[in-house]
């Protein structure tokens, strides 16, 4: 009877330690799940705008796959409307991350997108900005109707930050005054490369391209009267995801506080 007592004292303890081991986070993401191999050999084809490419590079997909190592991440980054394009004409893609609701909602109106794993995820916020030996009088958006040199901006129809700045410079009142002086760009990076070169004597760009490079200076933010539509950036996986099982560990992942906070050290902030 003394030896029967004792074992069911050892299992109650057992139990305990056991409760109180999940509630203290032991199967909380990247401690004891770390090196999960359930999903070996699958993979994530990610499609995100561009100026998510420096989080997800650096950081984020590293994490995931150190998570998952026998999961693949192959990322394509291009401008928004162009990876909108590629994915209407086939491009294998299992998750899509824009940085406008545009080309996600024309995407879920053809019926390519999982509507129920759709989120409004980050913000971003729209700059002003020039070479960082730049010695321009520039204050303003108002002020670039003074100025002789090229206005570097994304390519306002496929481009979300260009359509962002085209707004700007709509509500500023000074489109019909810089038209002619603005170079064109396929997508942010491509933005952000002139104004660092000098090819540009300035750039509308998103803040977190602006915090990746010592190249530039940020000369102004747009105000909310500026730019009336939010810079949000919508994520989704895609209904021909190949690997549903890797697609639905990866956005999960993407949600969790360790990937947040990646974001936000990135310059984004996350969507409430």
């Amino acid at each position: 009877m003394n030896k029967k007592i004792l074992l069911i004292a050892i299992f109650a303890i057992v139990a305990v330690v056991s409760i109180g081991s999940c509630s203290a986070g032991w199967f909380d993401f990247g401690s004891s799940n770390a090196n999960d191999t359930s999903l070996n050999g699958q993979e994530v084809n990610l499609a995100a705008a561009a100026s998510l490419k420096n989080a997800f590079d650096e950081k984020l997909i590293p994490m995931f796959q150190e998570k998952y190592p026998g999961v693949k991440v192959t990322p394509t980054y291009a401008s928004s409307g162009d990876l909108q394009t590629q994915i209407e004409n086939g491009l294998k893609a299992d998750v899509f991350m824009s940085a406008a609701n545009k080309q996600m909602n024309a995407l879920a109106e053809e019926g390519l997108v999982d509507n129920s794993t759709n989120l409004q995820f980050l913000e971003n916020k729209v700059v002003l900005i020039v070479p960082a030996n730049s010695t321009t009088n520039i204050s303003s958006f108002e002020d670039l109707k003074n100025i002789d040199g090229n206005i570097a901006i994304g390519d306002p129809e496929s481009v979300p930050a260009g359509q962002y700045a085209k707004e700007v410079l709509n509500n500023t009142g000074v489109w019909s005054d810089v038209e002619s002086k603005l170079s064109l760009g396929t997508d942010v990076t491509a933005v952000l490369n002139q104004v660092a070169q000098g090819s540009a004597e300035c750039g509308i760009v998103y803040a977190t391209d602006a915090k990746s490079t010592g190249d530039v200076k940020v000369v102004c933010e747009a105000s909310g009267d500026d730019l009336k539509t939010p810079v949000i950036y919508p994520i989704a996986a895609l209904k021909n995801s190949t690997d549903s099982n890797a697609t639905k560990a990866f956005m999960d992942f993407l949600q969790t506080k360790e990937a947040k906070d990646v974001f936000v050290e990135y310059g984004f902030s996350i969507h409430e």
